[in-house]
């Protein structure tokens, strides 16, 4: 599919697809085993950073539908927003920036700098700031679908850095490099941050039983949202930038517990991946005020004193997912204390794939 069809209208010509389809594209979410923080500038850009991470079968879903009037429209359905521009518009009001930032990244690169009129549609499966990479995600899944919609020549390092850049330069948010190179890759990898924005992305070639064991002993739960994930973010970014000791020791802590994690993982050592969990957890409330609060401090100790074997806040802090390492016979026991205790705790199953994309034969969306 391409953009090759011109329609003439009073007030001009413009493009359209050129197939009256739709496209739809998905993109997992991530929990971060080790190593987060080290993927931020200016750290990984001086040091270098690692981290370990697997995707779960939580999604981001993106949808392209093509227009035969003069409309860009945006909506996201798990916000609860929709919004609809004249081609022509200023897109810099839009609420839903991801959207516009990523329409206007691909238009510009792929499309010649023409607009096009479609509907971009989203859900994604987990809320913003839950610390599971779900914005990224999100731009990974809508870079992905035009990537199908416009035959655009991208494989997997493509869609991660151009996800990578429409959020931290198209857009200047705060973040680091995991969660767009997760989402573009899926399964489960230990990622090299290098200077110059290298990223070298390995996946890990783990035994089934490894793999069932890591997923059957594995409890996520839910803090509550992130509100100041972009504040510590930037606390980390200080503190680097003004070396201060305490901030640099421990990312360099985080960054060798994450080797340390990947040998763990891969011959099966559960109780040394136990023993780092709790020594990352340490490090990172190290790196910057604010990642724990009261409320996951009282979630983590809940779990501890309930059979955890260990845990940490997924994301960057301050609310999210937190996850937990617990002996299998005693999971259940530790979801319904978690729940009782006022969290929202599930399970968790991996997802071995990453962004997926896929046409749908419809009619054009008026």
């Amino acid at each position: 599919m391409s953009i090759t069809r011109i329609v003439p209208t009073r007030e001009g010509t413009f493009p359209m697809i050129d197939s009256p389809t739709i496209t739809r594209a998905r993109a997992p979410m991530r929990l971060g085993q080790a190593g987060r923080g080290t993927d931020l500038s200016p750290y990984c850009d001086t040091y270098g950073g690692a981290v370990l991470n697997v995707t779960i079968n939580l999604f981001a879903y993106a949808s392209i539908l093509p227009r035969q009037d003069r409309k860009i429209v945006f909506e996201a359905s798990d916000l609860g927003v929709a919004e609809s521009f004249d081609l022509n518009a200023d897109l810099s009001a839009a609420k839903l920036e991801l959207h516009r930032g990523v329409y206007d990244r691909m238009m510009r690169q792929f499309a010649d700098g023409r607009r096009v009129p479609l509907t971009l549609q989203t859900n994604v499966e987990a809320p913003a700031g839950s610390g599971l990479g779900s914005s990224s995600a999100l731009v990974g899944a809508m870079v992905d679908a035009f990537r199908t919609c416009l035959s655009a020549p991208l494989g997997p390092y493509d869609v991660a850095r151009l996800a990578f850049e429409v959020e931290r330069h198209d857009l200047s948010l705060a973040g680091g490099r995991q969660d767009q190179y997760a989402a573009a890759f899926g399964g489960i990898n230990f990622i090299e941050f290098l200077p110059e924005e290298r990223v070298i992305v390995n996946p890990l070639r783990i035994g089934s039983s490894v793999i069932n064991e890591l997923e059957c002993k594995l409890v996520t739960c839910f803090s509550g949202r992130s509100r100041n994930s972009a504040t510590i973010i930037d606390r980390q970014t200080k503190a680097v930038k003004t070396a201060k000791p305490k901030a640099l020791d421990a990312l360099h802590q985080l960054r060798l517990d994450c080797v340390e994690m990947k040998r763990a993982l891969m011959v099966g050592d559960f109780r040394r991946m136990a023993d780092l969990l709790n020594q990352s957890w340490a490090a990172k409330k190290a790196t910057a005020s604010g990642i724990s609060t009261g409320e996951i401090d009282r979630i983590f100790d809940t779990a501890m004193a309930e059979g955890a074997l260990a845990g940490k806040v997924s994301g960057a802090g301050g609310g999210g997912f937190m996850f937990f390492l617990v002996e299998p016979h005693r999971r259940q026991h530790l979801l319904d204390a978690l729940n009782r205790a006022g969290g929202e705790a599930n399970s968790v199953k991996f997802s071995e794939r990453g962004c997926e994309s896929w046409h749908l034969a419809a009619p054009i969306a008026a």
